[in-house]
């Protein structure tokens, strides 16, 4: 009978083999917390970095980002102009020769409207925002269609008032509204080297009281970046004119033209008058006002007659 095999005898169990199971077990716990603790650094930093970055950008987004500014309140300009490339907003909308915007830009005077018109005219907008006013922080008349703010509400103070308006305005505050509208549409006409007469004023046009408020309504929110021709195709040029002085009448309240790393703004100054074509190549903003109250006339002028709009009248 053949002789069996044995295999060869099983070490004992003994500290030798124990020892590299523990060790084997110990590394393969220690694995899974390492990995932890490395996606957890991750994680930390990530989110430091992350927040870092909210910071920054935050700050070149809010009020103090600002790096340039176009217009102190301390200056008199008699004119600066600043010409920038157009944007495409326009090809999307009819184009008249000789007025729709071939030349882009921005401009600023303290030469068209005098301080003195400036208070005048401004004390239109107060004897018209005495009659109503929003509850929130951003207050508008409009003398063309009669848009009054009231509380949340917009109400026709013609319709709303009757003939009480005959004694909250005169003829000559008319009169002074248009003398400023044509100097406003002469200057813009002479910064973009068209024909006055090829400028049709436009609605909205409108008085403008904002002070800090909260806001009640989306009325109220006029901080929002926003570009005129997309939310009013009918506007080709926009231009604001200031009745009231910054850091004097109101903080904060500036106009920022929103540019990539470096946004430029003009701080008002009763009687300045800011134009500027009306497409994405002056997206823009207004920064909300801390105190004080803030008064300004927007007045915006296209090149199609068919949205054009006649001065307003007192009868």
């Amino acid at each position: 009978m053949a002789p069996q095999r044995r295999g060869a005898p099983k070490a004992p169990e003994g500290s030798g083999a124990a020892e590299r199971r523990r060790q084997s077990s110990t590394k393969s716990v220690r694995a899974p917390r390492d990995v932890r603790k490395k996606w957890l650094r991750v994680v930390v930093l990530g989110s430091c970095t992350a927040l870092a970055a909210c910071l920054f950008w935050g700050t070149l987004g809010g009020d103090d980002g600002i790096t340039e500014v176009l217009a102190h309140r301390s200056e008199i300009l008699p004119g600066r102009f600043i010409e920038v490339p157009c944007s495409e907003d326009y090809d999307s909308h009819r184009r008249f020769e000789g007025c729709s915007p071939r030349k882009c830009g921005r401009g600023i005077s303290d030469a068209v409207i005098t301080r003195d018109e400036a208070r005048r005219i401004r004390s239109i907008a107060e004897k018209g925002l005495s009659l109503g006013g929003s509850d929130g922080g951003a207050s508008i008349l409009d003398l063309h269609s009669g848009a009054l703010s009231v509380g949340k509400h917009f109400v026709n103070l013609y319709r709303y008032f009757g003939d009480k308006i005959q004694t909250i305005f005169s003829e000559e505050d008319f009169q002074l509204y248009r003398d400023v509208r044509q100097k406003v549409q002469l200057a813009i006409a002479q910064a973009f080297g068209i024909s006055a007469s090829s400028l049709h004023l436009t609605k909205p046009t409108f008085f403008s009281r904002i002070n800090s408020t909260e806001a009640r309504t989306a009325h109220d929110e006029y901080w929002h970046a926003h570009v005129d021709k997309v939310t009013n195709g009918s506007f080709d040029y926009t231009s604001l004119l200031y009745l009231s002085d910054y850091l004097d009448d109101f903080g904060g309240g500036r106009f920022v033209f929103m540019e990539e790393g470096a946004n430029k703004t003009v701080e008002p100054r009763a009687g300045r008058v800011s134009f500027f074509t009306s497409g994405s190549e002056n997206l823009h903003r207004v920064e909300k006002v801390h105190w004080g109250t803030r008064y300004a006339i927007t007045i915006a002028f296209s090149c199609n007659p068919d949205h054009g709009i006649s001065d307003p009248t007192l009868t």
